[in-house]
C-alpha cells in the first residue's frame, strides 16, 4: 500500500487562458480505491486525461508506475481505462469490441470470462449499435477490466446502471481489489465514495480543497442534533437557540458525549424530543461546504 502507483506534482493543465487545473499534487498508492471528486468544472477529467497519456500538461510532472503516461508501451498494458463514453464502432459486436480493445492495449484476456463478469454474455454478438444505455456502460467496464490490468480508472463507471447491474459492478471492482488491482474512481454518486474509498481527493476550480479518507474529511465539520420541542418546555442543554416553531439544531464536534447530555435533560425533564434526529457529518456536507467557499 505504500508504493505509489500514480505520482501528481505540481501539475497546470491550461486551455488557451484558462487554468483548468492549477498545481495539483498527490499520490495513488498501491492497492487502494482512491476517489477524485469535484463540482462540475473542477478540472477532475483534466486531470485523468493527463494521467492516461491523452492530454499533455502544461506544466508539472505525472509518473504512472514510474513512467511518464504517454509511454504507452509501458504503461498502457497495466491500466484499464473506462471513460464517461468509450465511442464504439456501432457496427462491431459485443465480443469483437472487447477483443479489439485487448488488441489495442497489448493484454490478454478470454473474451467471454470478461463477458461474464460485466454481466453481457447473452449479448456477446450483438451489434454494438442496438445495445441500451445500460449496456453500453457494462461494456465499457468489460474493456477496461480486461486482462485484469494493475490499475483501473473508472470515470463515473455506474452512472446508466439499475440497481443490480451497479451491485454487480462493484462486486466485480471488489475482486478486481483482492487480486491487487488499484482503482482510481470519479462519481457524482457521492454514497459510491463514501463507501469505497481509502482515500478521498476533493477538487474545486482546479486544485484540491481537502484530502484524506472519509472519516478525516467528515470531521473537519461538526456533526448535527435536530429536534422540535414542545410549547412550554424549558430550555435546552447545549447552548442552543430555540425556533419560534421550537425546532432546535445543535452543530457538535462531540456527537456521542452531547446527545447523550441531551437525552438525560430530557428524561429528567420530562421533556418530549420530538422530530429527533442526530447523524455524523457526510460526505455530501463537505462537498457542499466546499461549494460554498
Amino acid at each position: 500500500m505504500s508504493t505509489a502507483v500514480i505520482e501528481v506534482e505540481n501539475l497546470h493543465v491550461r486551455y488557451g487562458d484558462f487554468h483548468a487545473v492549477d498545481d495539483l499534487s498527490f499520490q495513488v498508492r498501491r492497492g487502494e480505491l482512491y476517489a477524485l471528486l469535484g463540482t462540475n468544472g473542477a478540472g477532475k477529467t483534466s486531470t485523468l486525461e493527463v494521467i492516461e497519456g491523452h492530454r499533455p500538461a502544461a506544466s508539472g510532472t505525472v509518473r504512472v508506475f514510474g513512467r511518464r503516461p504517454d509511454d504507452r508501451g509501458a504503461v498502457r498494458p497495466r491500466m484499464g481505462i473506462m471513460l464517461q463514453e468509450s465511442g464504439f464502432s456501432p457496427d462491431l459486436t459485443v465480443t469483437e469490441s472487447v477483443r479489439l480493445i485487448g488488441t489495442l492495449t497489448r493484454r490478454q484476456d478470454d473474451a467471454g470470462r470478461v463477458l461474464g463478469v460485466a454481466g453481457l454474455t447473452h449479448k456477446a454478438g450483438t451489434l454494438v449499435s442496438q445495445l441500451s444505455g445500460g449496456e453500453k456502460r457494462r461494456l465499457d467496464f468489460a474493456t477496461a477490466i480486461y486482462g485484469g490490468p494493475e490499475l483501473v480508472i473508472l470515470d463515473e463507471p455506474t452512472t446508466g446502471l439499475d440497481i443490480q447491474s451497479r451491485d454487480a459492478l462493484w462486486a466485480a471492482v471488489d475482486r478486481l481489489r483482492e487480486e491487487g488491482s488499484t482503482v482510481v474512481l470519479t462519481t457524482h454518486y457521492l454514497e459510491e465514495a463514501q463507501q469505497r474509498a481509502d482515500r478521498i481527493g476533493l477538487m474545486h476550480q482546479g486544485t484540491f480543497h481537502r484530502e484524506g479518507t472519509v472519516v478525516e474529511l467528515t470531521q473537519t465539520l461538526p456533526s448535527l442534533i435536530g429536534f422540535t420541542l414542545p410549547p412550554g418546555a424549558p430550555e435546552p442543554p447545549l447552548g442552543a437557540g430555540v425556533a419560534a416553531d421550537g425546532a432546535v439544531l445543535v452543530e457538535t464536534f462531540d456527537l456521542q458525549g452531547d446527545l447523550h447530555r441531551l437525552l438525560g435533560w430530557a428524561h429528567d425533564a420530562g421533556v418530549d424530543l420530538r422530530e429527533l434526529k442526530a447523524g455524523p457529518t457526510s460526505l455530501d456536507d463537505v462537498f457542499r461546504a466546499i461549494e460554498r467557499g
